[in-house]
């Protein structure tokens, strides 16, 4: 059976990945121990599922495609976090402000609608966020911190959400490869 690495995301415009790209850039730059996101592949993920059937995949934009209704929303990308916390930092992330109510709907509908098709709803609290890098190692954290807390309330741009993917990730030593397996638009 032929399986499937999927999540549903909403991709990023072109001027605002730019502008994330450039801080990701800087805090790399910080010498820690980092694997950027890949420009291309930065994204707002609204859910991992992980591996499923290629029967699965087709039930799933079936049924995203028939019940995801949205209106088209702007968010608001400024600040950055980090998971689990400062002194901990795993992955490094820009914060979502405005249009983020919209964000946990659409997630919580998701969510909803995989579990009608058999998916198992998901462990972890949703906070929208955009991953820009992960931490692999303890080298120059501390200087890391400093360079993320320059941007704790960073604007960093605003975008309109008008479509939401499901995507497929496959998985090479050089990083994931990305690509669209179905688009739900909004109904303008």
């Amino acid at each position: 059976m032929s399986m499937v690495r999927t999540f549903i995301a909403i991709d990023i415009d072109d001027e605002l990945r730019s502008k994330l790209a450039q801080v990701r850039d800087y805090i790399a730059s910080s010498k820690a121990d980092l694997k950027p996101v890949a420009t291309e592949n930065i994204h707002l993920t609204l859910r991992f599922i992980g591996e499923i059937p290629l029967a699965k995949v087709e039930q799933l934009c079936n049924i995203l495609g028939n019940n995801l209704k949205f209106k088209p929303f702007k968010i608001r990308v400024e600040g950055l976090g980090v998971f689990p916390n400062i002194h901990r930092p795993r992955v490094i992330w820009a914060g979502v402000t405005n249009g983020s109510n919209q964000l946990l709907e659409l997630h919580e509908t998701i969510e909803n609608l995989l579990k009608r098709i058999g998916i198992p709803g998901s462990r972890e609290k949703f906070v929208p966020h955009i991953t820009l890098a992960r931490v692999k190692g303890s080298r120059n954290i501390s200087s890391l911190v400093k360079y993320i807390e320059q941007y704790l309330n960073e604007f960093f741009g605003e975008m309109i959400v008008r479509e939401v993917k499901v995507k497929r990730s496959i998985l090479t030593p050089k990083g994931p490869i990305y690509s669209d397996l179905c688009i739900i638009k909004a109904v303008e």
